[in-house]
């Protein structure tokens, strides 16, 4: 498995109840942009949280915003990275394999994770049980280029770009 382009998957929460931005950024291997995408923003009515319930904002993450923006890019990509464990599930609806990447003193989904070391501190990668079997070998991939580059910076990028996005869009 090559990664010469991951995508970096992302949201971004609009204060006030304005909704739910979700991101897409396709870098190259050095993590420099080929490709960005974005939602506009998703707003739930109180009718959508009764029939929902716990699994909207999973709904959200996966049918509205992640497969969306990845049969939106252009670009051919190999890997897509996530903060959100909730994006893993989209994983059985589409074909490129999505892995959850997650500092040491953030919580894991409790599947099995693989771990490598980013600037002294330890990177866990998780992913569903559909691409389990690769883990091993994403992590050895994403090591050596964590060896040169931070794979958690991207998603600070993705953040800004969507705030900033919004703030076009609303004239402030």
């Amino acid at each position: 498995m090559d990664l010469s382009k991951i995508a970096f998957l992302e949201t971004y929460s609009i204060e006030n109840n304005g909704g739910i931005m979700g991101a897409i950024l396709v870098t190259d291997s050095e993590t420099k942009p080929l490709e960005f995408r974005v939602t506009a923003p998703i707003k739930t009515t109180n009718f959508q949280k009764t029939l929902y319930g716990d699994v909207l904002l999973e709904h959200i993450l996966v049918e509205l915003i992640s497969v969306p923006l990845i049969s939106a890019i252009n670009e051919e990509i190999d890997l897509i990275l996530v903060r959100d464990g909730l994006f893993l599930g989209a994983n059985n609806k589409q074909g490129t394999r999505i892995v959850r990447i997650s500092k040491e003193d953030e919580t894991r989904s409790g599947k099995s994770a693989e771990a490598f070391s980013l600037n002294g501190s330890k990177i866990y990668v998780e992913t569903s049980k559909k691409y389990e079997g690769e883990l091993p070998e994403i992590k050895d991939k994403l090591s050596s280029i964590a060896e040169t580059r931070n794979l958690v910076e991207p998603f600070d990028r993705l953040k800004i770009a969507c705030e900033q996005v919004h703030l076009q869009k609303t004239g402030e």
